[in-house]
């Protein structure tokens, strides 16, 4: 590796690290989600019907099924997701997000948005975000 490349992959670690966590500490400051539950709602708000297979959910959230398993039983205790069988097989489980759970990312939301502005975006001069986004997609590819 050259100076710059390794200048880069360290950088890089340090963000992949250091930006969830700024993220996590913005969000319990505010009282808000935790940045994992954001993330699960944030996934099942988006899919069709508000609802994805478990083992889906947790691919898309970059967690195993039992971590995201945890988090959907804290989710359900609490009225913002449900379980219920799919209809595809009747073997597995679906996570449907609940009105409830919808006003709570809603409710969420700007305090996100506000911590990914801060800690990313308003470091990324407008012109270079596409490209930038093309390469983290890139990677993202790559490492799937």
């Amino acid at each position: 590796m050259n100076e710059a490349e390794e200048e880069f992959v360290r950088a890089l670690g340090r963000v992949l690290v250091a930006l969830p966590r700024a993220v996590e500490q913005d969000m319990a400051r505010a009282q808000r989600l935790p940045l994992s539950e954001y993330t699960a709602l944030m996934y099942l708000s988006e899919a069709e019907h508000r609802s994805l297979r478990m083992s889906e959910l947790a691919s898309v959230s970059n967690l195993s099924l039992s971590g995201m398993t945890r988090i959907v039983d804290r989710l359900e205790r609490r009225g913002l997701v449900r379980r219920a069988r799919c209809d595809a097989d009747g073997r597995g489980w679906n996570a449907v997000l609940t009105d409830e759970g919808l006003a709570a990312l809603e409710d969420s939301w700007p305090i996100h948005l506000t911590s990914i502005r801060g800690h990313v975006l308003d470091h990324v001069p407008a012109e270079d975000l596409a490209r930038f986004a093309e390469i983290l997609q890139r990677i993202a590819r790559t490492t799937q």
